[in-house]
């Protein structure tokens, strides 16, 4: 798919794609790399050259993206002493390593633009003042440190950090999110270009989330006013999203679909008029790159709603201006160089040459598509099978300890799945007496999800969200006299994918009891469990 994703970028009006590297995909396991078949970062740049796009590359190794463990492998978690993006010796020799694999690689290939390659910019780390408090002065070193090892890798390309506001001089801070030209105070010394890295154009969901949408209106406008502010560089994120396969989605529940609300669709398809208004801005844009590129720039504000922002430079003949209406409810009519220029509300006309209205952010000109779903002939499958999975009880399981294990640190994130099994006596006269009166199993979980059984018999199902991992679960169960097998089955719904302390996170089972017996409430959360990763089926 990469060629034609690539090339429908590129008629989208786009001239650089940014791309993450993703460390768990290429070091799943500490030694063993990986960058074959789709993980082929070489040549996925190589795919984006011989289109002739540019490149920024987002090493990371943190991305969050709503990747499991934010790109970490899990290996990195059990390094000794470990803590995650921090001034911590054990995380900044890995940091590194992983650090100079890639960086090499691109010089072996010289794909870095001084080398005559594509790749004009590089980022390290992401988004990290969302967490440096939590880190104190540790985290004022680890950002000086990441700095200056990047640019000790290689210093021919330029260096950015997103949402950096104290970035250090050497490299250059980002903003990110949906309204940068109102949001963003610039980058952080005189030196640096205004970027902005990631302007959303939808947003990520989760499961149980309403669909998430934005306008293609208010995608042009925002991207027209960060020109109007000095902007050099606007990135989409996504322009296009995809799938997440496998296990690769994090735990905050995201959905499978990764936003399909993008100028590409999950499957590539364009999805219009996003698709095409944005390429029609595109085109106004690059009719005025020379003015904006070598003009000094002016803003003239006409009222508290109007204003107009010219680049220019009369000795080359070179002018553009961007008329802005910020009224989000009136249409405006704006004079300017003897004319009458009419603005609908909340929007910005471009005039590459002072003169010509050649784009308007509200004026939709692209056409509409919906798209529909059929089944193909291939896909009506005529025979079906199944398998039933056996509910485990204590004696099937060999790993035993007093208390049901920490599911991270015993799935290793090779499965979702783990089975948890004790059993346990019950003497009849603990039992209720009354036949309306049934005891209740309580399981207090760290997530994300869980099925429980009690002698065979299936009970329940509760899950956390993306707001709150941890859950719940109580439920009525028939208990009898003697012996009673109590099986979990506990799921991640993948691994953190932000935060601080991410090595420090916890999920499943943390405390089971018996509610409801002549005795009183009965604690088996030490009653010695059985345990396996992964189910049979």
């Amino acid at each position: 798919m990469w060629p034609d994703i690539i090339r429908k970028a590129k008629e989208g009006g786009l001239n650089i794609i940014q791309t993450y590297v993703f460390w768990n995909l290429h070091e799943p396991n500490q030694g063993e790399w990986n960058f074959e078949g789709n993980r082929d970062l070489v040549k996925f740049i190589k795919c984006i050259w011989e289109q002739g796009l540019w490149v920024t590359l987002r090493i990371g190794p943190y991305i969050e993206a709503e990747w499991n463990m934010g790109g970490f492998p899990y290996w990195l978690r059990e390094v000794p002493d470990i803590i995650f993006r921090s001034d911590n010796e054990a995380f900044k020799y890995h940091m590194q390593k992983y650090a100079e694999k890639v960086i090499n690689m691109m010089k072996k290939e010289k794909l870095f633009a001084d080398q005559g390659g594509p790749i004009v910019m590089m980022q390290i780390e992401n988004e990290y003042n969302n967490v440096q408090l939590a880190y104190r002065e540790r985290g004022i070193s680890y950002v000086k440190w990441a700095a200056n090892m990047a640019l000790s890798l290689y210093n021919g390309v330029p260096w950015i950090m997103c949402k950096q506001k104290d970035a250090p001089p050497t490299v250059i801070s980002t903003c990110n999110g949906r309204q940068c030209a109102d949001t963003f105070a610039g980058p952080n010394g005189p030196d640096k270009p205004s970027l902005w890295t990631e302007n959303w154009t939808a947003q990520y969901r989760v499961f149980g989330d309403t669909p998430s949408q934005r306008a293609a209106e208010d995608i042009s406008f925002a991207v027209a006013r960060f020109f109007t502010r000095n902007g050099t560089l606007n990135n989409y994120y996504m322009y296009y999203g995809g799938s997440n396969f496998g296990r690769t989605s994090s735990s905050s529940f995201v959905t499978t679909r990764y936003y399909d609300e993008a100028p590409l669709d999950e499957y590539g398809l364009r999805r219009e008029p996003k698709f095409g208004h944005l390429r029609d801005l595109h085109r106004a844009l690059k009719l005025s790159k020379k003015p904006l590129l070598r003009g000094t720039p002016k803003v003239e504000r006409i009222s508290q709603d109007l204003e107009i922002t010219t680049y220019e430079k009369p000795s080359e003949n070179l002018c553009v201006a961007f008329l802005t209406n910020n009224d989000t409810r009136e249409a405006k009519t704006i004079h300017f160089r003897g004319k009458d220029y009419y603005l609908p509300s909340k929007s910005v006309s471009i005039l590459p040459d002072c003169k010509t209205v050649v784009y308007n952010t509200a004026a939709i000109v692209a056409q509409h598509s919906s798209r529909n779903f059929v089944v193909p002939q291939q896909a009506k499958f005529s025979k079906w099978e199944m398998f039933k999975e056996t509910i485990p009880t204590i004696n099937d399981l060999k790993d035993r300890t007093p208390a049901p294990k920490e599911l991270y640190s015993f799935t290793k994130d090779v499965s979702d799945y783990a089975w948890y099994s004790t059993s346990i006596k019950i003497d009849a006269r603990d039992l209720p007496m009354r036949p309306d009166v049934r005891p209740g199993l309580h399981i207090a979980s760290l997530g994300h999800a869980l099925l429980a059984f009690v002698n065979g018999e299936y009970i329940g199902f509760e899950h956390g969200s993306n707001v709150e991992k941890s859950h719940i679960f109580r439920k009525p169960v028939n208990l009898t006299a003697g012996d009673n097998d109590i099986t979990l089955l506990a799921m991640t719904v993948g691994f953190p994918n932000s935060g601080a302390y991410m090595e420090k996170r916890f999920a499943g089972p943390r405390a089971v009891t018996l509610e409801g017996l002549m005795s009183g409430t009965l604690d088996i959360t030490n009653n010695n469990w059985g345990q396996q990763v992964g189910v049979n089926g």
